[in-house]
């Protein structure tokens, strides 16, 4: 179902493209430069992580206890379509004197009708397609949950909402079922300058 909904939002943005060329070839003829769309109803969710960020992140370590900081990444959130989805591209940092590891995005595209987000995932690392639901919680932060494939044990992530200064960002995973949840990486996210 998602594939046929991101199929029919790519279909639809390529077909006004194509439909456009005779006319006018520039982005903003098929609302591909605009914003306004993300900043504002539902789709306001993800529309306020849009922006270009710098992340510092850090993971916990096999003892449980130790949190050991990570590379750091850039991640860029845009907005497609003036309000069809949200797209970030995820770019992590290497080890000191490392190539980056390869990149990732993210499409994420609000379903009116659950009141949810389906977002689909892929990157160089990882190839193949990751599908993750959200939905945004009574105070505001947005959760995150894997449907396929099934994650051993579950996990989640959490975007916490944002403020001037940026916007922090944990994933965790549950060893009894959901019952509880444990930190396992963490990101802070400010502005890149």
């Amino acid at each position: 179902m998602i594939k046929n909904r991101i199929s029919g939002v790519v279909a639809a943005a390529l077909l006004l493209s194509v439909q456009s060329q005779a006319q006018d070839t520039s982005l903003s003829s098929v609302l591909m430069d605009a914003e306004n769309g993300c900043m504002e109803g539902p789709v306001a969710q993800f529309g306020r992580y849009v922006g270009d960020w710098t992340i510092e992140d850090e993971g916990l370590q096999q003892d449980g206890v130790t949190w050991q900081s990570g590379n750091g990444a850039r991640w860029n959130f845009t907005c497609v379509g003036d309000g069809i989805a949200v797209q970030d591209f995820w770019m992590p940092n290497g080890a000191a004197g490392a190539p980056p590891p390869g990149v990732g995005t993210n499409l994420r595209v609000y379903d009116p009708a659950s009141e949810q987000w389906e977002i689909t995932w892929t990157a160089t690392a990882q190839p193949g397609y990751t599908h993750i639901r959200a939905k945004q919680n009574d105070a505001g932060d947005i959760v995150m949950h894997w449907v396929t494939p099934e994650q051993t044990p579950p996990r989640r992530i959490i975007f916490f909402t944002p403020t001037d200064e940026g916007w922090n960002w944990v994933m965790e995973m549950s060893f009894d079922a959901g019952e509880t949840w444990t930190p396992v990486y963490k990101i802070k996210a400010t502005p890149r300058q």
